[in-house]
């Protein structure tokens, strides 16, 4: 990798916001892409680069380190993966390329789509995350990859054997980083990135920036270029929202209702812990078929097959959490429900966002109860006028 790129003046994320450039390319053509690579984004149906592609890919093919903040769905995956699959070397040594990610979905889907990238040339890639085998994992370390994904107390568990080195790595990604530092990875984060060659090339992606994570931007980026999508408004449009107000008690029964009276092909419905959603899931099914659950205490084989009936319909309605619902590649929702009112404008624009994907449209419902109120008003503050009042009614006969 070379350490001679051009540096231009670093931009504060408090001031910086993305516009579209005068003269951007409207294809990934145009970015002088390999022949290999654009057979890898065919393979993937990706027909035009999306705005963070535009301005994070031509800086990480500079060599550049970048911070960008984008929500789900922007394309981020693409925007750091067609650059990492154009810098490996397939016949260097191994681990050059470094993507850490929070969740076991989120390594394997984006392990997927490094391999599609890829396809033509002898890069491999190894996806190492909790809950998988071990052996398979160390198997796959033995074959010498040139792109590890890692969630990292999994990649912390092979450092610690010995069974990989980071020595090597030219190019650091973290995605997803607010949901890493939120279930508590910043100490292994760093730790992981001080095993690495100071004169990498790093690049951070993260839907917001809390202090914790311009915190780390600081601390490990070298002259960062900071890109900043657009604000977390736009990413709800072609979403209707509605509200219902209900008693606490009545969420439930509130919920049924719902089920019963809205066309829902697939829904996800939200709550804050892992308790609670597979409490809830519970409750649903046993009068509802077609109701699991989603989050991090189950084990990877359950967490697969939910995905997977819900994928195929067979499942049509997923109760998960937060951290559970980032990274999944579901382009069919056509409901969100807040269950339980999410704790702040970001995490609602972010459950709000899977669904109305590819142009889609998508219904959203939130159910208001009386400690809900206050966090209610700052949504419709912020957001403005968005809301509906759902005619559901269980007070007057409605449920």
């Amino acid at each position: 990798m070379s350490t001679t790129v051009p540096r231009v003046p670093t931009q504060d994320p408090s001031t910086h916001r993305n516009r579209a450039p005068s003269q951007g390319p409207e294809s990934f053509a145009a970015l002088n892409l390999s022949p290999q690579t654009l057979a890898g984004v065919r393979s993937l149906r990706w027909e035009a680069p999306t705005p963070v592609q535009l301005r994070a890919i031509p800086l990480l093919l500079a060599g550049r380190d970048v911070a960008v903040q984008a929500q789900t769905g922007s394309g981020k995956t693409a925007a750091y993966g067609i650059p990492v699959v154009e810098r490996v070397d397939p016949g260097g040594d191994p681990a050059q390329a470094l993507v850490l990610v929070p969740t076991r979905e989120l390594a394997l889907q984006v392990g997927e789509h490094l391999r599609a990238l890829a396809r033509g040339r002898p890069v491999r890639v190894a996806c190492l995350y909790g809950g998988g085998s071990v052996g398979a994992q160390l198997g796959a370390l033995r074959r010498r990859p040139q792109v590890v994904v890692a969630t990292p107390g999994r990649l912390l568990d092979f450092l610690g054997r010995g069974a990989v080195h980071l020595g090597s790595v030219r190019m650091a990604v973290l995605d997803e980083a607010d949901r890493m530092l939120e279930v508590g990875f910043l100490p292994d984060v760093e730790r992981i990135l001080g095993a690495t060659p100071k004169g990498r090339q790093t690049a951070l992606f993260s839907a917001t920036l809390p202090p914790a994570v311009t915190g780390l931007v600081r601390r490990t980026l070298q002259d960062p270029v900071w890109v900043r999508m657009e604000g977390p408004a736009p990413t709800v449009d072609g979403v209707l929202q509605f509200y219902v107000e209900v008693a606490e008690q009545d969420k439930v029964r509130a919920l049924r209702a719902l089920l019963r009276s809205e066309p829902v092909r697939s829904a996800l419905i939200f709550r804050r812990t892992q308790r609670a959603a597979q409490r809830l899931a519970d409750v649903l099914a046993r009068e509802q078929p077609g109701v699991a659950a989603l989050h991090g205490g189950m084990r990877q084989g359950a967490r697969f097959a939910a995905l997977r009936a819900f994928a195929s319909g067979r499942t049509p309605v997923l109760v998960v959490t937060n951290v559970a619902s980032r990274g999944l590649d579901l382009p069919r929702v056509s409901h969100v429900v807040n269950f339980d009112m999410p704790e702040d404008v970001e995490t609602y624009v972010h459950r709000v966002g899977r669904t109305a994907r590819a142009g889609a449209t998508g219904t959203a419902i939130t159910l208001v109860g009386q400690y809900d109120m206050e966090m209610f008003d700052r949504l419709q503050r912020v957001l403005g006028p968005r809301w509906q009042r759902h005619p559901l009614n269980l007070y007057a006969g409605g449920g």
